[in-house]
């Protein structure tokens, strides 16, 4: 009985020690200070999703973990479960860039509207319906009026 227990005890203690490292991994790895890293890739929305569309691997490889700069025209700005996202259009009506904002980003967006014209800033981390774009920060903005 005793070696089932001991048994039990280092299993907990082994998958403790190993959720803390994955939580560490990646709780560090979203913190990037966008604001203090160097833009690596600077792209249009459009051209970003069409890479994407095209060739999904080559653009994994050429964007995928990568600091960008994307310029678009805003599709949806949603403020949904604490998150801040703006949705820009891509090359065509079905995808588009997601980019989800950092929380002290809130007051930035708030303005922000469908039409106007933006540049963002974050990690981008590969496509599913959407160029995703994580860690985000408003650069740059016009209206569209």
């Amino acid at each position: 009985m005793k070696k089932k227990s001991v048994i039990i005890f280092f299993l907990f203690c082994l998958l403790f020690i190993g959720s803390v490292f994955v939580y560490f991994k990646f709780y560090n790895e979203t913190l990037i200070d966008i604001d203090k890293v160097s833009t690596e890739i600077k792209i249009s929305s459009e051209r970003l999703t069409a890479s994407f569309i095209t060739n999904e691997k080559n653009a994994d490889l050429i964007y995928k973990g990568k600091i960008i700069e994307v310029e678009g025209v805003i599709k949806e700005v949603s403020f949904l479960n604490n998150r801040n996202t703006v949705i820009l259009y891509g090359n065509n009506k079905y995808s588009g860039v997601l980019c989800d904002l950092q929380s002290n980003q809130t007051m930035e967006i708030k303005n922000l509207t469908k039409g106007d014209k933006v540049v963002l800033k974050g990690v981008c981390k590969g496509f599913l319906k959407d160029a995703i774009l994580l860690n985000c920060m408003l650069i740059n903005q016009q209206s569209n009026e």
